[in-house]
C-alpha cells in the first residue's frame, strides 16, 4: 500500500466507533448512521473502518462498501484540511475551469480526488457551486475564489500553507 493512502486510526477513533456501533446495532437500518459516524471520526471510511462496521453490525463487508460507494457523500479516499473543490459546470468549464485544476493539480503535485501527503490538501471536482457570474470558480472550504486564472493558484495555495506554518 503506498504511503499516501496509509492507514492511520488511533485507538480513541476506534473506541468512538465501537460505541456508535454498540448503540446502533440494534436499530434496523442503521448502516447509514453508522457510516456518517464514521465518516465523521476518520474523516473518511477505508476498508479497515468498513470492515470493523461490518464486523461490528454482523453483515456483509460487500454490503458495507456497497452502501458506502453508493452515495457520493462518502469518501473512501482520505480527504486533506483544506478540502479544495474545482467546478467543472458548463459556465465555470467554458471559462477554463480545466486549466485551474490541472495547474493545482501541479502545484500540489496531486490529481483530482487525491490528498497530499501531509495531509493538508485534497482536491475534488464538483459540477456546480451556484457561483456561475464569477466563473471560473474553485472553492476552499467555505471560502469561493472567483474569475480565476492559472496564475492565481499558486498565491491562493501559498496563503494557506503560510498560514498552517504561521500556526506551528
Amino acid at each position: 500500500m503506498d504511503k499516501q493512502n496509509a492507514f492511520r486510526g488511533t485507538a480513541e477513533q476506534e473506541a468512538k466507533l465501537k460505541a456508535v456501533i454498540d448503540e446502533s446495532r440494534t436499530t434496523p437500518g442503521c448502516l447509514m448512521h453508522v457510516l456518517q459516524e464514521a465518516q465523521g471520526i476518520y474523516g473518511y471510511l477505508p476498508i479497515e473502518v468498513q470492515t470493523m462496521i461490518a464486523e461490528g453490525l454482523g453483515i456483509s463487508l460487500s454490503e458495507v462498501f456497497g452502501v458506502a460507494t453508493f452515495y457520493s457523500q462518502f469518501s473512501l479516499k482520505p480527504k486533506g484540511k483544506h478540502r479544495i473543490s474545482v467546478c467543472l459546470g458548463t459556465a465555470c468549464y467554458v471559462k477554463g475551469s480545466d486549466k485551474i485544476l490541472a495547474e493545482l493539480e501541479k502545484e500540489l503535485g496531486i490529481k483530482c480526488g487525491e490528498c497530499t501527503e501531509d495531509g493538508l490538501f485534497s482536491i475534488d471536482s464538483c459540477r456546480c457551486v451556484g457561483a456561475c457570474g464569477l466563473a471560473p470558480v474553485m472553492m476552499i472550504g467555505d471560502e469561493v475564489y472567483g474569475k480565476l486564472t492559472p496564475e492565481m493558484v499558486k498565491g491562493i495555495i501559498d496563503k494557506y500553507k503560510e498560514a498552517e506554518y504561521d500556526n506551528h
